[in-house]
């Protein structure tokens, strides 16, 4: 019973999840490439995705997988631009001959 109400409870959080990801991007309040939205797409497929199976409801179960893996495969593309963006910056601002940094304030 209590396996039960867990499941029940993951199924209305993950869809919960996903509709109000959904509606922040429809109303403009989030980008669809925001690194929120995505988490939020992660999460909730992977929450949807394991009440499915629990349920045995095979083309839910690979549908929310591959939702969580294409959202994945953005927030790690989000990641690596922040990383390039950051490492470009740090370059940018570092004197040659020295090493030293510049003094930006």
């Amino acid at each position: 019973m209590l396996v039960s109400a867990f499941v029940t409870a993951l199924g209305w959080v993950g869809a919960a999840l996903c509709l109000t990801a959904y509606i922040l991007v429809t109303r403009g309040r989030w980008s669809p490439t925001s690194g929120r939205y995505q988490a939020a797409n992660v999460v909730s497929g992977l929450m949807l995705g394991t009440v499915a199976a629990s349920s045995g409801v095979w083309p839910s179960v690979v549908t929310n997988i591959v939702w969580a893996a294409v959202a994945l495969h953005a927030v790690t593309v989000l990641l690596r631009a922040r990383r390039t963006r950051a490492r470009a910056f740090a370059a940018e601002h570092v004197d040659a001959p020295t090493g030293a940094t510049t003094a930006l304030g």
